[in-house]
């Protein structure tokens, strides 16, 4: 394994060692980080048949560190959305929003990734348009997930979910989850192209 992924590694590692220092709770920053550690696994098993670009593995450590922030404080408590919303007098933490966010730009990037170089999908519209609907579909499951987490666990699922009394945050959810990936289309494809030309163009010359 080369040193550039030992050094993901490594950051990933420190991520997850002081998130789980004093969290707010741990039942909750079990639930919030054991996706990343999931991820995690999966990347490891799968690295010698498929290794994803550059980028891609850097935005999935952003989007762990994320995840270690969200478990950490909780998704309602980060502080400095708390300070955001004193500032500019907003109802909420609104870091719940930046993580579904990356949960439609960062999946985008995977998909997207995978259905280019495993030839799924032609390059056009149809590859946007599968990729969105895959991430929606990905952030529909992570709700009906957070549902049936609320329901098995009662109470201590609050801060989980962390709602904070809005009757539509689901709904908003799945809405900045979309606005992610078409973000990640709009902005990022033609570098992802790149990216995966330079792979192909390494892996012939080898």
């Amino acid at each position: 394994m080369m040193i550039k992924y030992w050094i993901l590694i490594t950051i990933y590692i420190v991520g997850f060692v002081l998130s789980g220092i004093n969290p707010h709770d741990y039942f909750t920053w079990i639930l919030e980080v054991f996706p990343a550690v999931i991820g995690l696994g999966i990347l490891i098993l799968t690295y010698r048949k498929f290794r994803f670009t550059d980028l891609t593995y850097w935005l999935i450590l952003i989007h762990c560190y994320i995840l270690f922030v969200g478990g950490h404080y909780t998704y309602a408590e980060v502080p400095l959305f708390n300070w955001i919303k004193d500032v500019l007098h907003q109802s909420r933490n609104n870091y719940d929003k930046v993580g579904h966010f990356a949960q439609g730009f960062i999946p985008a990037m995977i998909v997207r990734e995978m259905f280019i170089r495993q030839e799924i999908v032609k390059k056009g519209m149809w590859l946007s348009f599968l990729t969105v609907c895959t991430c929606v579909t990905v952030s529909a499951f992570y709700e009906f997930l957070e549902w049936f987490v609320a329901i098995v666990s009662g109470q201590s699922a609050e801060s989980f979910l962390g709602t904070q009394g809005d009757i539509w945050d689901t709904q908003s959810d799945m809405l900045f989850a979309l606005i992610g990936a078409f973000c990640m289309i709009i902005f990022l494809s033609r570098v992802q192209d790149k990216q995966i030309l330079k792979m192909n163009t390494a892996n012939s010359n080898r």
